[in-house]
């Protein structure tokens, strides 16, 4: 079954120098887009890290810095890769924990402007992980009846995956094939993301909490008052959060402040409205 699509939606895999979103770069980048018509692009890039790979990393994905020493640096085609994705939807294998989070920070630190708050998200391990269970080798074995060859190659893995969601289509009566589904389904929590880290999320009332350590579940404006160093410490440079994730905490505590803002406004409005009618009652 092919998916329903009403824009594009783009199936991606990196291959980096590690899995320290904070630190660690990305080394290849693959990106295979399914347009609303069926159609197929392609986009398929070694990538300078500026840093060393880690030996034991290379044994993953054979890629070394000899391999990638004449490679462009990501901010040298980070201009490209936003225009390739335009609008679409991301789609991936494991993309939640670290293919997302970490091409959101390349795109920061080259500081490249783009738009990932409106983009839905398919994470297909996470389908598989609640049907089957397996790992991407086993899920193309047991989907698609074939052995993946050069596993760790992005774009074999791309390709791979996008196979992988088709026959889960085709298997499953319960799926839809509708974007939007997929990315509900896909989801690792219950909870709404606020960063693709993690670390920021809505709980049921809509309101953003924090999602981890000792202020777990409890909202930012809650933490506010109970430990008002928290959020500093949370966006210093000292820390290993994500940028994007500093970025969207920074974002919730202007709306807090603007909040308090309008509502310290209204009830001066309102006190000045009775000290004219008393005024006027005199």
């Amino acid at each position: 079954m092919k998916l329903n699509l009403t824009r594009p939606i783009a199936f991606f895999d990196i291959e980096s120098t590690g899995i320290n979103v904070s630190k660690d770069r990305i080394v290849e980048i693959a990106i295979v887009k399914i347009n609303v018509d069926g159609s197929k692009e392609t986009f398929h890039s070694l990538v300078n890290p500026q840093m060393s790979i880690p030996a034991q990393v290379v044994e993953i994905h054979g890629i070394d810095d000899d391999k990638v020493k004449n490679a462009p640096i990501f901010s040298a085609i980070a201009e490209e890769i936003k225009l390739f994705l335009n609008s679409a939807d991301l789609a991936g294998y494991n993309s939640y924990k670290l293919d997302i989070p970490l091409l959101v920070e390349e795109f920061l630190r080259a500081g490249t402007e783009i738009d990932f708050d409106n983009r839905k998200v398919v994470d297909v391990q996470n389908i598989f992980h609640k049907m089957e269970q397996r790992t991407l080798s086993a899920a193309y074995k047991f989907y698609c009846n074939k052995d993946l060859q050069n596993a760790h190659s992005a774009l074999i893995d791309t390709e791979a995956t996008l196979e992988v969601l088709e026959s889960q289509l085709d298997k499953y009566s319960n799926l839809n094939n509708s974007v939007d589904f997929l990315s509900e389904f896909s989801s690792i929590n219950d909870f709404e993301r606020v960063d693709f880290a993690g670390r920021l999320a809505k709980n049921a009332q809509n309101k953003v909490i924090y999602n981890f350590g000792k202020h777990k579940g409890k909202t930012v404006e809650e933490v506010m008052e109970l430990e008002q160093g928290y959020y500093g410490w949370f966006v210093s440079e000292q820390t290993d959060f994500p940028k994007y994730s500093k970025l969207m905490l920074k974002k919730e505590m202007l709306r807090i402040k603007e909040s308090k803002k309008n509502s310290n406004n209204l009830s001066e409005d309102k006190l000045d409205a009775l000290k004219n009618k008393f005024n006027s009652s005199k």
